[in-house]
């Protein structure tokens, strides 16, 4: 079994796929590599394209390390036959607890303490920030981020709700109509897949129907926003602050940089030890089922 590992990955998780068959790591040339492999692996980095799919004629799977799958044409691959694999629960508490953090770093102006004092100011009374208890969190998409980031916001004494067309029931969430939704909410957190009917649903029509001073998170896909609105909100004041691990093009050079009332980070959802190894289990356990069905 030829396998082709595109993007980074730890190197014990390197090791095991090692077992499993014959393994290049990060090709210098990806169009080459992939015309002799039968299992490719990306994460989000490397785009699985018609161009990439055409010039791998004994692909038989391409396995994404992470959820979301829009940098693999999966319709292509089906046409080809070939199957396409994510590890969507590797992940989940990763990007759960990032949205939090990210929550109270915003809240609290902590980001902005941090670098004052680096500066060697001392503003305290202009770092006063709010409490999240008490707050409405509006969730789109309640798949197993978003309701495990309901459970986690909810033990911060968080009002939950949600809008999401494939869940309408959970414990302790209301489920709305979307643009009720963008009125009732303090802070929206974004967790939905990335579909014609989601690009750009964070824009300049549905900013003004949200409460003034709202704060929005993006963890899913920097896409699920358009920048050019986000920006003149957070200008304004109309969003009081946004947290974003997510850009449209990473790695990400914007005119948000400039704002003081956003706290950036480099797609870092997954990036934690546990997140990472859970990953690249996942991705054994799939390698094994493969080589299984083939015998």
């Amino acid at each position: 079994m030829k396998i082709l590992i595109c993007d980074n990955m730890e190197e014990k998780i390197v090791n095991k796929i090692k077992e499993l068959g014959e393994v290049e790591y990060k090709p210098e040339n990806l169009i080459e590599s992939v015309k002799n492999a039968e299992i490719v692996i990306v994460r989000s980095a490397t785009k699985i394209t018609k161009e990439v799919i055409e010039n791998a004629p004994k692909l038989k799977a391409v396995i994404r390390g992470g959820v979301g799958l829009d940098n693999i044409d999966q319709e292509y691959c089906k046409t080809k036959g070939i199957a396409v694999y994510n590890t969507p629960g590797a992940s989940t508490n990763a990007v759960a607890e990032l949205a939090i953090g990210v929550m109270l770093s915003l809240f609290r102006n902590i980001p902005r303490a941090d670098r004052e004092m680096r500066n060697e100011k001392w503003i305290k009374k202009e770092l006063t920030g709010f409490e999240v208890s008490g707050k409405t969190l509006g969730i789109i998409g309640f798949g197993r981020i978003g309701s495990l980031l309901a459970k986690k916001a909810i033990a911060l004494g968080m009002e939950i709700i949600a809008y999401d067309p494939r869940a309408s029931r959970a414990d302790g969430v209301t489920f709305l109509p979307l643009d009720e939704l963008y009125e009732k909410a303090d802070v929206i957190s974004l967790h939905t897949v990335l579909v014609p009917e989601t690009r750009e649903m964070i824009n300049e029509n549905s900013i003004s129907k949200m409460k003034n001073g709202i704060y929005i998170l993006n963890l899913a896909r920097g896409e699920l926003i358009n920048e050019d609105a986000l920006y003149e909100g957070l200008k304004s004041g109309k969003i009081k602050g946004a947290g974003l691990d997510v850009f449209s093009n990473e790695p990400y050079n914007g005119k948000l940089l400039k704002l003081e009332n956003v706290v950036l980070t480099p797609h870092i959802g997954a990036g934690t030890k546990e997140a990472q190894g859970k990953i690249g289990e996942e991705i054994v356990e799939i390698i094994k089922k493969i080589n299984d069905s083939d015998e």
